[in-house]
């Protein structure tokens, strides 16, 4: 790759400086911005290729902040909260972050973050970075708009938390295809190990609730019985 040009945009030092060291030694070029006002001045002046950006800051916040860049730029955004509720504001007010992660975060996930967002946007090259942008999954009259974080039915949208986002889109990635809850699990909240069984089933009655006309008969979600779940339709290619 040429030479990858970073943002971080964090009113604590401390988050600062532990990841310029670390991009640093993954030979990123990295500047860093202390509020929104301030990074929105140094975006303008050059062409970043990532921008780490704080939901939470003075002056300007990381909402106003994305909204302003995605209004002329299709540059990857990773968004950092500090808690779960606020991922939920992320995504609910459909900013059009492309990733998120919340604090306190491993370093080595961050990095990979990073990484992942930097080859999809560089090297798959800027016809697969707009496709993204502007990819939604539809199924009938349900869509899904993966770059908002929306979920519409029958022209409606319907409010999804973080995680009844995330599983449906997952599920509706990937229809037909039959996932234990486990997988799920890893795949959705990025663990192994799922502390409380009910988890995920818990999550999917919720998405139920919302998305089928029945939900004791589910059209969408359906159950393997001993297995897990699947998503069910034929996606809508228009």
């Amino acid at each position: 790759m040429d030479d990858i040009q970073i943002l971080i945009v964090d009113d604590e030092k401390e988050i600062r400086d532990l990841l310029k060291k670390y991009l640093e030694r993954e030979l990123y070029t990295v500047d860093v911005a202390v509020n929104g006002e301030e990074a929105l001045h140094l975006f303008d002046k050059k062409p970043y290729n990532l921008l780490i950006l704080d939901l939470m800051m003075p002056k300007v916040d990381g909402i106003e902040v994305c909204r302003r860049i995605r209004k002329e730029s299709n540059v990857p955004i990773l968004m950092l909260t500090a808690k779960d509720q606020e991922v939920d504001k992320v995504l609910g007010l459909g900013i059009g972050a492309d990733d998120y992660i919340t604090k306190p975060f491993s370093i080595n996930e961050v990095i990979a973050r990073i990484k992942a967002l930097l080859r999809r946007f560089l090297i798959l090259g800027s016809k697969e970075e707009l496709r993204e942008n502007q990819a939604t999954i539809a199924f009938k009259d349900l869509t899904i708009d993966v770059k908002k974080y929306t979920l519409t039915i029958a022209e409606k949208e319907i409010p999804l938390t973080a995680k009844e986002f995330e599983l449906l889109k997952f599920l509706a990635s990937h229809p037909g295809q039959v996932f234990t809850k486990t997988q799920l699990f890893r795949n959705v909240w990025g663990s192994n190990y799922i502390e409380d069984d009910n988890t995920v089933m818990v999550h999917i009655r919720k998405l139920r609730k919302k998305i089928e006309a029945d939900p004791s008969k589910p059209q969408y979600i359906q159950t393997v019985w001993g297995i897990g779940y699947k998503f069910v339709g034929d996606k809508d290619e228009k």
